[in-house]
């Protein structure tokens, strides 16, 4: 029997790069980003894990690391990385869903997961699988949008907005897009098997009125300024949060890699397809990218 994910968020053939970053005035968004990642990102390590990974618009930021897997559901994404980043033996690129990653138990040291838990629905599921990837000890920084920020505080005051931001159940604001309360993160994080060391609040003048009237070097030193106050107060619309995975699992032997997706059976080979031993599935490799998406997943 095939196993089924949760629906998936899919951006296939999206412009997102360009139209949202590259042409939609993110430039205070991108640059607080990369100051909250360089606070948080360990000192560097053999493996780093990037979920959701797009177009690579972060990867640059994890030089310290020797190698990169990014990973996202979309594969024309994932072409634009490559077109990016090269093809370099230093990054892998891997096609497939969150709740059911290709890679064998602790092959990473290190991952992260930025802009992409919001198109979660089943978070829990999604941070539980990230953490049998990481290795005991491991640092996975994830950054979540939060539903406690100060202007859906005030929406709801003066009536709005008819969801609170107090209550702790997510709100999909459109289908697969949620913004979470930041203490039911915690408690996901807790569950999947990670603790929070350190916080940071981002973007807190996020407003196309200050990022019009104001420079952008302005607003980016003010907010770098104000990410410390994560570690006691939450009302930005962003949340970076530095974990550690729990348990004491040793990192995986440096020959494993891939496992399949469906029944877990370890794969070998490199460049190449992948036939699985277990369940007979054959894991295509195409222009330097596996697919390990599911058969009958359901993207959305």
């Amino acid at each position: 029997m095939e196993k089924q994910s949760p629906p998936v968020c899919n951006y296939e053939g999206s412009d997102y790069q360009q139209s949202f970053w590259d042409a939609g005035g993110r430039a205070y968004e991108d640059a607080v980003e990369a100051i909250a990642l360089k606070r948080l990102l360990p000192a560097g390590g053999k493996w780093m894990l990037e979920l959701g990974a797009g177009a690579g618009r972060n990867t640059p930021r994890y030089q310290d690391f020797e190698r990169v897997a990014l990973v996202d559901y979309s594969r024309t994404q994932l072409e634009q990385a490559r077109q990016r980043l090269g093809d370099s033996d230093r990054y892998l690129y891997v096609a497939a869903d969150v709740y059911h990653l290709p890679f064998v138990r602790s092959r990473f040291d290190g991952a992260t997961m930025i802009r992409t838990l919001h198109h979660m629905a089943d978070p829990v599921m999604a941070l539980a699988e990230t953490a049998r990837v990481i290795s005991g000890g491991g640092v996975f920084i994830l950054e979540f949008a939060n539903k406690r920020n100060l202007k859906s505080m005030l929406r709801y005051l003066f009536g709005k907005q008819s969801w609170s931001p107090y209550a702790l159940e997510p709100v999909e604001f459109v289908a697969l897009n949620f913004d979470f309360h930041p203490r039911a993160v915690r408690q996901y994080l807790d569950e999947a098997g990670f603790i929070i060391e350190k916080q940071l609040t981002v973007s807190h003048l996020r407003s196309g009125f200050l990022k019009h009237f104001l420079p952008t070097g302005f607003l980016v030193k003010l907010d770098s300024m104000l990410q410390w106050t994560g570690s006691f107060i939450q009302v930005s619309p962003s949340i970076f949060s530095r974990c550690l995975q729990k348990s004491d699992e040793p990192p995986a032997d440096e020959r494993t890699l891939f496992q399949c997706p469906i029944c877990q059976t370890l794969l070998q080979g490199i460049d190449q397809d992948l036939t699985c031993g277990g369940c007979s599935t054959t894991w295509k490799y195409q222009e330097g990218i596996y697919d390990f998406r599911i058969p009958g997943a359901k993207p959305a």
